[in-house]
């Protein structure tokens, strides 16, 4: 399973087990109330002050991520379902194993923020997807558009092949779900559309414009 995996192979396991915990939406006392544990041990695990988890541990751990979420109405498995659906034509979606603050994120790619400066500092994000705009807006099924999302909504949205920002600000805006940021690869400040501006102000989306390679991006953000 992902998840276990990804908690296993994880230099820092603790902070990977956090990420799950939020993403999920489980509180630590929520999280140790179900399994039976002290509130302290959880924090123990996610602070690296335990012995790193073995086999039994990842798996009790995993298995109350999913119970809960199902006794909260299954949103998260839902998703988990829905990422099966062949998506890749369209876009990459790329979970990272801990939360960067969005000041951080546009530091790795060199990104210049055009709208709602004010939030960058005190948003975190999970992930982010590399979107084909032309084809995610042209040829993508509406069905697989909850599917950009991956694991978790708070992630950056990066769109390639803009040429003013207008399109993907008009798609966001009539989605019900809203990413932390979006950010329009290789683009001037001064080429962006006035409208997808206004939307980004009215939506609270952070807006970034960024002209470094998309390989030196990956690169940066993949490390994560």
């Amino acid at each position: 399973m992902e998840i276990a995996g990804e908690i296993a192979l994880s230099e820092d396991p603790g902070a990977t087990m956090r990420k799950w915990r939020e993403i999920f939406n489980i509180s630590q006392i929520e999280f140790a109330k179900f399994l039976g544990i002290t509130v302290s041990t959880i924090s123990d695990y996610e602070g690296n002050r335990r012995k790193s988890p073995g086999a039994q541990v990842i798996r009790r751990f995993v298995n109350a991520l999913f119970e809960i979420d199902q006794m909260k109405g299954g949103t998260i498995t839902q998703k988990f379902r829905e990422k099966e659906k062949p998506v890749n034509e369209y876009f990459e979606v790329h979970e990272f194993a801990r939360s960067i603050s969005l000041k951080d994120f546009v530091g790795l790619i060199g990104g210049k923020i055009i709208t709602n400066a004010d939030m960058i500092e005190s948003k975190k994000v999970y992930g982010y997807t590399l979107i084909d705009s032309i084809k995610v807006i042209l040829d993508m099924p509406f069905s697989y558009f909850q599917n950009l999302y991956g694991n978790v909504n708070e992630r950056v949205f990066i769109f390639t092949g803009v040429s003013t920002g207008r399109s993907p600000f008009v798609v966001v805006r009539v989605s019900p779900t809203k990413p932390s940021a979006i950010v329009l690869h290789n683009i001037s400040p001064e080429k962006v559309d006035k409208l997808a501006v206004k939307i980004s102000d009215r939506e609270r989306i952070p807006m970034i414009v960024t002209k470094k390679s998309i390989e030196n991006i990956k690169d940066a953000l993949n490390r994560i």
